[in-house]
């Protein structure tokens, strides 16, 4: 009788091996955790004014491009503009050097969910010259790829900073593992209808139903302070809320975090 077979008469369980991906994986997540002092930071973002414009373009881009218009390209590009703000993010530490380098170019990581069997992050060069159109091309292009088993070496190597999504499959708050040598890993989770407090345009404060979600930063506390951690994600909050995505979708350059 083979140990499958033992197991399954004795409570039905199923034994099988570890995949080469799950090996790969389980490795990688311990000795980040060995490795990083991972601290983990959030905040709560009002999507509604991205939202109605993404409401807006969503079934043209949809038809023209072939798959949805989501969050995660402007997300992607308000991220960007607050790695450039806060290079220590986007550094690489390297402490038997005693060294960190800020770097000033952004390649980007997208963890990317391969049908449950594993995650793999795919790299978007030079991020920092995208906009959100293009972003999530290259988006869909490289998570099309990885799925289907067709990433080339470059694909997936060389990231600055990362981006996992759990929020697409309904995640509230989410504290990631850091992508070694990256030195921190955004979480982007789940957004949703919520009663909320906003200042309507007398000054007075209402009760509205807005489209709520969350930003989770886990970070290397070796490379950065609790400081740094807050007012990053305050800026990508800001570029959210605040940024003219509409200019963006029409090719004009929307207002930078500090405008």
């Amino acid at each position: 009788m083979s140990s499958t077979e033992g197991a399954a008469a004795g409570g039905g369980h199923e034994r099988t091996r570890l995949s080469r991906l799950r090996k790969r994986i389980a490795q990688n997540v311990s000795e980040s955790r060995r490795t990083a002092a991972h601290v983990w930071t959030s905040v709560e973002v009002d999507y509604e004014a991205l939202e109605q414009v993404r409401r807006r373009h969503r079934a043209e881009f949809r038809e023209r491009e072939g798959f949805s218009l989501t969050y995660l390209p402007f997300v992607a590009v308000a991220t960007i503009d607050a790695l450039a703000a806060f290079p220590e993010v986007n550094s690489l530490f390297d402490f038997s050097e005693g060294s960190q380098t800020l770097r000033d170019r952004v390649n980007l990581g997208i963890a990317v969910d391969l049908d449950r069997s594993g995650l793999i992050v795919v790299v978007v060069p030079d991020a920092g010259s995208l906009g959100p159109e293009e972003l999530a091309r290259r988006i869909n292009d490289l998570a099309g790829r990885a799925r289907a088993g067709r990433l080339w070496a470059a694909d997936v190597g060389g990231s600055t900073f990362t981006i996992t999504n759990p929020g697409s499959f309904g995640s509230f708050m989410s504290a990631p593992i850091i992508n070694l040598p990256n030195a921190a890993i955004l979480a982007t989770d789940g957004v949703a209808k919520r009663p909320t407090v906003v200042t309507s345009p007398d000054g007075s404060d209402v009760i509205a139903v807005h489209h709520i979600g969350h930003l989770g930063l886990s970070w290397d506390h070796r490379a950065f302070d609790g400081s740094v951690a807050a007012l990053f994600l305050g800026r990508i909050r800001s570029n959210i809320e605040t940024w003219d995505w509409e200019g963006y979708l029409g090719g004009e350059t929307a207002a930078g975090g500090d405008e």
